[in-house]
Formats: structure tokens, sequence, C-alpha cells
């Protein structure tokens, strides 16, 4: 009997070969299975959301849904009427992706635009974006002709535009909304945030054809919030008359552009604004020199001249160092440096004259002396920097006024104490030369003087809102100290006196007329003036019943007529713009 241990049987080597390569395989599909579970847990867990996203990304359409712009209102007397209103038109749009027949397509949209096949079809071919815009600003006629053709892959979008029912009128005041809705210029530009409203959205699945499907509840919707309704301070009535005015009159002066700004001196209301020539804000796309947008009486500042000169003894008046019962040793020429300051052809002959000559016959040399007496008796630093602090603190100049306007410029005031030649320098500026300013910026400085030194915030909206009422919300005071109550009686008293003296045509039996002359040199970009060929005429007053109820200033560029541009150009054009407001009774009586 064999009692040795028993063997375990001997396996070959191919038998340990395939018993690897068994458990190869198994680990092998043991670990595919993981990572199919692994990769299955990612997809379908950790990658559902962006896969549905991209999923519906074919599917979705994004569109913006338009705000209406808010509309713009104005005074109609005491009451309040449509301005600028909207309509809608509609913009042709195409989404390539799902026009399959792109021929027939740009045939049928050309027939009825009555535009290139060619052109329509390379628009279509842009595969760079799923919008194609193919037409804009179409009417209700064609939007509805185009919907009958029912072209896949073809949309319409209501796109509300600007609707100026009175043309021109205030188009430098109002500005335009560009193809985007952007406001430029004006009012348009300055409320814009106030009148453009907010942008909703609509991401909406689609059908095969990229028709939303309206009731999806992955449909995404933002609604839009239309802008904000706005009262103008303006009176279309008398904007009208104004802007007819000023058209009709600068021919008759050889002037080919002007302005007029019509002010409450009582609140800062801005109710007539008026440029020529002028442009229509519905069709600003038609306007080739861009000059044509700016509102030039709050973005045009120039030298305005001897209308300065009411200031000038404001202020003199103001700091007690003119009496307007006084008299003062005129010497006609006064020599400053190497260059004489002269009053105009009969005044340059040395004179004792009356301080009230110095507005009423609009003395040049009769400024001077007002700063010499700022001065103490000359030109020095001293009467400088006086002048300068009326000009700059009290009357606001070298600074914008924060009227509701686009690009509105804030003037230059040269500093009184840095430069060279600064006595004659503001010699000049006394009688309103080597300063630049802008109308409004004059008309709301002589509106402070005459209502007694209260300095209202000038501008020409009334309301923002949905307020239906016709009144005047944004009444603002900055300065009740620009002058003394009495020095802006006897500035007015002065004023009318000139009208009487040298005005006459103005003068009107139960009103209150008074004003100022101004024919102002026009500097050349590189220094120095033109000849008297080239000058601007200006002219500033007021008109009431027993105060000043408003302030007008009138700008005529470049006229050529005999005689002095203040006088003969400016002076008749503030007359009919007076009249008009006179005629129409526009003006209050406090008693």
């Amino acid at each position: 009997m064999n009692l040795s241990p028993r063997r375990k049987p001997f396996l070959k080597d191919s038998d340990i070969f395939k018993k690897s390569r068994f458990e190869a395989v198994y680990y092998l599909i043991v670990i595919i299975f993981l990572v199919i579970i692994v990769r299955l847990f990612y997809l379908q867990v950790i990658m559902h959301k962006p896969y549905k996203d991209r999923a519906f990304a074919g599917q979705y359409k994004e569109q913006q849904i338009l705000p209406r712009r808010g509309a713009i209102d104005a005074f109609d007397g005491n009451s309040r009427i449509p301005f600028v209103l909207n309509e809608d038109t509609y913009t042709l749009f195409v989404d390539p992706k799902y026009i399959k027949e792109k021929d027939r397509t740009a045939e049928k949209l050309a027939k009825v635009l009555g535009a290139s096949a060619k052109d329509i079809k390379t628009k279509i071919n842009n595969s760079q974006t799923r919008y194609v815009v193919i037409e804009r600003r179409l009417n209700e006629k064609k939007k509805k002709q185009i919907e009958d053709l029912q072209l896949v892959g073809v949309g319409l979008r209501v796109v509300p535009v600007r609707s100026y029912a009175n043309s021109n009128l205030a188009s430098q005041t109002l500005g335009y909304v560009d193809q985007e809705g952007n406001g430029k210029y004006g009012i348009e530009q300055y409320m814009n945030s106030d009148l453009k409203g907010e942008l909703g959205v609509l991401k909406a699945v689609t059908d095969a054809k990229g028709v939303p499907l309206i009731n999806n509840k992955e449909n995404v919707l933002k609604d839009a919030k239309d802008g904000k309704k706005i009262l103008l301070t303006l009176d279309v009535g008398l904007q009208k008359h104004v802007e007819d005015i000023l058209k009709d009159y600068l021919p008759t002066v050889n002037s080919k552009s002007g302005s007029v700004i019509v002010m409450d001196p009582n609140t800062g209301a801005i109710k007539a604004m008026a440029n020529f020539p002028t442009y229509n804000p519905a069709e600003y796309y038609k306007v080739e020199d861009q000059k044509l947008f700016q509102n030039a009486v709050v973005a045009d500042p120039f030298e305005v001249g001897s209308i300065m000169k009411t200031l000038t003894i404001s202020a003199g008046i103001n700091e007690g160092v003119v009496n307007l019962g006084g008299t003062y040793n005129d010497r006609g020429v006064i020599q400053i440096g190497d260059r004489d300051v002269r009053n105009v052809s009969g005044y340059q002959t040395p004179a004792n004259r009356p301080i009230t000559d110095i507005i009423t016959f609009s003395l040049n040399t009769g400024a001077v002396y007002i700063l010499q007496q700022l001065g103490g008796g000359e030109l020095n630093e001293q009467g400088r920097v006086k002048f300068h602090d009326y000009l700059v603190n009290h009357y606001r100049f070298g600074d914008k006024t924060g009227v509701e306007q686009g690009y509105e410029a804030d003037g230059y005031v040269p500093d009184p104490k840095d430069g060279f030649g600064l006595n004659l320098a503001y010699a000049n500026m006394s009688f309103g030369q080597g300063m630049n300013i802008t109308q409004l910026q004059m008309a709301s400085a002589l509106s402070a003087v005459v209502n007694g030194g209260t300095y209202y915030q000038p501008h020409i909206v009334a309301q923002v809102g949905d307020n239906q009422l016709a009144t005047d919300d944004r009444v603002k005071v900055l300065a009740k100290d620009v002058i003394k109550p009495e020095t802006g009686a006897q500035l007015r008293s002065v004023m009318e006196l000139a009208v009487n003296k040298s005005y006459t045509f103005l003068k009107r039996d139960g009103y209150l007329v008074g004003g100022k002359t101004g024919t102002a040199q026009i500097a050349k970009p590189g220094g120095g003036y033109y000849d008297d060929s080239k000058i601007n005429g200006t002219f500033i007053g007021y008109v009431g019943i027993d105060k000043p109820d408003y302030v007008i200033m009138v700008r005529v560029n470049e006229p050529v007529i005999i005689g002095y541009a203040g006088a003969k150009a400016a002076a008749p054009l503030f007359n009919k713009v007076s009249n008009v407001i006179m005629d129409n009774r526009l003006l209050s009586q406090t008693h």
C-alpha cells in the first residue's frame, strides 16, 4: 500500500494561459461596465441640464420685447397737448436656418419690397446669425403683404418709432431717436433713461418652422416696461409763432441763421426755444450737416456784445460804485496799453454824461468806467476779481445751467489773475467781447436780475411721469442773492428808459418793455477778429404788464445790412416776438 502524499495534477502552460485570459476578459468587462455606469451617471445626472439646454438651443428663439418710448406733451396755453407720440412700424427679418428655398424666398420678398432679390439672397445666406434684418420701418400694408406670403423662416417685429405730428417744430430742442431706440440730442438724449423704458425678453421654444410655441412651459418671459411720459414747459402756439417769425425774418436782413429763446424769469421755465435752419426729426437720417442737430441756444457759446452792459451796470449798482442818478466823465476813447476802446461814432468826444447813457446809448467807455470803479477808480486786479466774481458766482457763467438738453456748453470766462493783457481783456468783457456764453446763460442771468435777485434753474421739462395735470412741478431756486432787489428795479428802469429813448418802435401802451442791443465782433479761430462786415446782432429784453413776464433774447448771425446789427437786425426781431406775446395776451397781471 502506497502511503505517500497525493500530488496535484500538473497544469500545462496552455491551461495557465487560458485561465489568465479569462481573468483578463472578466476584469475588462467589469471595468467597461463600471465606465458605462459612471458615464451614464455623468450624462443623466451631472450633465442633465447642460444637455437639455443644448437640445433646446436648436429650438429656442430669443426675441426682445420693445417697450413703448415715453410720449412727450407740451403746453397749449394752460392746457397740455400731445407733442411727440409713437407709431408702430415693422422690421422684416429672416432666420437662415429655416429657409430651404432661398431663391424663391428672396424673389417673393423683393417683389413686395421693391428691392433687389440678389441683395436679399445675400443677406439670407448669412449663416453667422439667426436674426438677419432685411428691411426696417415697414408700414401696415407691407406687413400684411409679407404675412400673406406665409414664408418659412421669415418674421416681422413690431418696432415703435417716434411720430412728430408738428414736423420740424422745436426739432433741435426735441432731438431724435435713432433706429436702435436711443435718444440723440435735445430732450430725447438728456431724458433718454426716463423715456426709453426697459426691454422685455421672450425665449420661446419653436416648432420646425421656427414659430414660437406660446404655451410651452419652457418659455421665458420678461415683460417690457414702457418709458415715462414727459411734459415740456414749451408753449406750442408760441413756439410755432417764434419759428415762423425767425424763418420769415432772417432773409430780410440777409442772415442765414439765428436763434430765439423766450423764458419766464419768475420760474426759469423756457416757453419757446427756436433755431433756423431746422430739420425734421422723423427724417434725421437725411441730414448731411451734423451741426443742424445742435440746439444753438444752449450748445453754441459766443461773444454776445453790448447786451452784457446790462449785467456790468448791475454789478456796479449792486456794489454801490455807480448811481443811476449820477454822472461820470466819459472820455469817448480809453487807451489801454497799445489799444483803444472807443464808443460808436457820435459819442467819442469827452463829456460829462449820465450813468444811464451807458445803456441808453451803449457806451463802451461807460462799461469800462464801471469796471474801473469796481477796482477803486482804475483798471486793476481788484476790479477784475470783483467782476469775475459776478460773472461766475452771481451770473453763473462758465458752467452748464443743467437744462435738459444734450450737448449743453459751459462757455468760457478768462481768469482774472492768470494771463497776459488782462486789463484789456476785462475791459472788453465789460461790453461783451473776449468771453463766450450761450443765449440760455445770458437769458437766465438777466432773468435773475430783473426778477429781483433769484436765479431759477432754467428748465424745459415740467413733469416726468403719468401726472395728467398741466402744471410745472420742477421749479427750483438755485440762488436768492444774485443781486439786491433794488438793483433789479434800477436795471429795469434803465432798460425801459433805453426803449423809450433809443428803440421807440418797441414801445407798447399798457405794457412794460425793456431792452438792450448788442453788435458783436466775431472772433477768428486763430486769434483776433473779423472786420465789421462779419458781425452778429443780439438783443435782450423783457415784456410784462406790471412786472417782467418774459425775458427774450434773439441772435442774428452775420446779417448783411446798413447800420449796427444789434439795432438794425436783432431789435426788429425782438419786436416781432414781443408783439406776438402781447397780441396773444400771454402776459399775467398780479393786481
